[in-house]
């Protein structure tokens, strides 16, 4: 599997824990903690990592039992992460970068919200365009400072949002009633 895919934060802990408690091979162990083969075999004969305390990875979920009795057995096989160790993260939205002159444009996508779809919330507005409550807050209550110069303009056509995440709001906000 190889170093980028070892779940441990500590490698080298794991290799002198692998070194120190099982069967497997320097080359298998290199592989698993991404470690030079030398490397390990230093770690063996004691000259590195003296006193470092190992990380077992039966006990931190990398390994199982079985997969290390697998590769002990066979020494051309390689150690393979559990699938439990390495958790699927979901890919967090980037928060898009709005130019400087799109940036004044915002208020009069605010206002082309709340005049064409009164149901959505502040925060699907929040969401949308990247704006902030005060700024919605004052849109509605028309106390916005550039109140008498705003014309509703359409966020999709301002590139603030696209319209399928547009359609999800809406969707969700009839879903919710």
């Amino acid at each position: 599997m190889g170093g980028k895919n070892i779940g441990s934060l500590m490698p080298r802990a794991t290799a002198v824990w692998l070194v120190d408690n099982t069967a497997l091979t320097f080359a298998q162990i290199a592989e698993f903690c991404g470690l030079h083969v030398l490397e390990v075999q230093a770690i063996a004969d004691g000259e590195a990592y003296v006193g470092m305390k190992g990380i077992d990875p039966v006990a931190t979920g990398q390994l199982t039992l079985q997969e290390i009795t697998r590769c002990a057995q066979d020494p051309t096989a390689l150690l393979r992460l559990h699938e439990k160790a390495c958790p699927v993260e979901k890919e967090k939205k980037q928060r898009k970068y709005t130019p400087l002159l799109l940036r004044q444009e915002r208020p009069h996508a605010v206002l082309w919200l709340i005049k064409n779809h009164p149901t959505l919330s502040d925060a699907q507005i929040c969401a949308l365009l990247g704006t902030t409550r005060p700024t919605i807050k004052a849109i509605r209550e028309g106390t916005h400072a550039k109140m008498g110069t705003l014309v509703p303009k359409s966020p999709v056509s301002l590139a603030f949002c696209s319209q399928e995440e547009l359609n999800a709001a809406l969707e969700q906000n009839t879903s919710v009633l």
